[in-house]
């Protein structure tokens, strides 16, 4: 299984009030496991983004905590005509055009978009791409 994770996950690795044990399990295993994680090209740039808004130090922590992150082997996913036109269905869903992506690119890699985005979720849950991690990690987590 490919996970591919959501900005919503990462920003809670380096914002101490927004911090969640799930969301470090998910950083444990990714430095560990790279192979088995992917994000969608934009994800630097969300969790750029936020950091600078939400943390003093933004682009010092995003620079000195995002590099193991993205140098340890995940699979950064860039943007295609195939991967937009797949989000295209998920924009028709209700999500974002952002949360689309990441929902497009699970599906296009028989993954699971982990978020801790509910709301976003619920809009696509029938199409089994996604899974909230604010209450647990999937049961196929481990495997």
């Amino acid at each position: 299984m490919i996970w591919v994770i959501d900005a919503s996950i990462a920003v809670r690795w380096f914002l101490e009030q927004e911090s969640h044990p799930h969301a470090d399990l998910v950083l444990e295993r990714m430095l560990s496991q790279p192979g088995k994680f992917a994000v969608p090209e934009l994800f630097c740039f969300e969790v750029y983004a936020v950091l600078c808004r939400l943390h003093p130090q933004g682009t010092e922590v995003f620079t000195k905590g995002m590099a193991p992150v993205l140098n340890c082997g995940i699979l950064r996913y860039p943007m295609t005509e195939s991967l937009a036109s797949e989000a295209a269905y998920f924009i028709e869903k209700g999500l974002t055009g952002y949360d689309a992506c990441y929902a497009a690119l699970a599906k296009k890699l028989k993954g699971m978009w982990l978020t801790f985005d509910e709301k976003a979720h619920k809009l696509i849950e029938k199409n089994k791409v996604s899974y909230t991690i604010l209450k647990g990690l999937p049961e196929d987590w481990e495997g």
